[in-house]
């Protein structure tokens, strides 16, 4: 098993957490991990990215051509990232920020109110740990409990207060993801409608 994941959006998105958190969790589980951050000299506001691997073999490098998943929390990283999802790949598009759905039909796509969400979790910048909860529940690289474990180990190592948001953004993402939360999806993209 080799699945190589690419999140993109803006600085500021939570975007490398999310990654650190997904390599944690593979690291916790036994598997072989490689995390790869990249961001523009914006920062805060600028272009963000990081390329997460996650094995149960030897990684031959952490640059991937091909990604098995791709997160776009952007229009940007939309534009930017889309083409490098493999035929078959997952493709997790944040509807808080992103209008047009792509129009790829040989790839899954999984439209989520992530920031919506993330915000009725208590914090806009958790709008990458909602975007995680999508991608475990269509892709099991690793259990959702060991995700759950790596945010609490993270986050509670130096802000514990902080732990409680994320586990909710996480699972708001789960549900969203699984189609088991579905009316919440729903009434968060009537909100996020409603306020734009």
């Amino acid at each position: 098993m080799i699945h190589a994941t690419v999140l993109g959006g803006f600085g500021g998105q939570g975007l490398l957490f999310a990654g650190q958190a997904l390599a944690q969790a593979g690291v916790d589980a036994g598997l072989i991990v490689s995390w790869m951050p990249s961001y523009g000299p914006e920062m805060r506001g600028g272009t963000a990215s990081c390329t997460v691997i996650v094995a149960d073999h030897q990684i031959g490098s952490p640059i991937v051509d091909v990604a098995d998943s791709v997160i776009a929390l952007n229009p940007p990283a939309l534009a930017r990232f889309e083409p490098v999802l493999a035929p078959g790949g997952l493709l997790i598009v944040n509807t808080s920020l992103i209008e047009a759905l792509p129009s790829r039909a040989d790839v899954e796509i999984l439209p989520i109110p992530c920031t919506a969400l993330a915000r009725e979790a208590g914090d806009d910048r958790l709008v990458s740990v909602v975007a995680l909860g999508g991608l475990l529940a269509r892709r099991p690289i690793v259990r959702p409990e060991a995700l759950r474990e790596a945010l609490v180990e993270l986050v509670g190592r130096h802000h514990p207060e902080l732990v409680g948001a994320d586990l909710a953004a996480f699972s708001s993402g789960l549900e969203a993801g699984s189609g088991v939360g579905a009316r919440a999806v729903s009434s968060a993209v009537a909100a996020a409608e409603g306020t734009s």
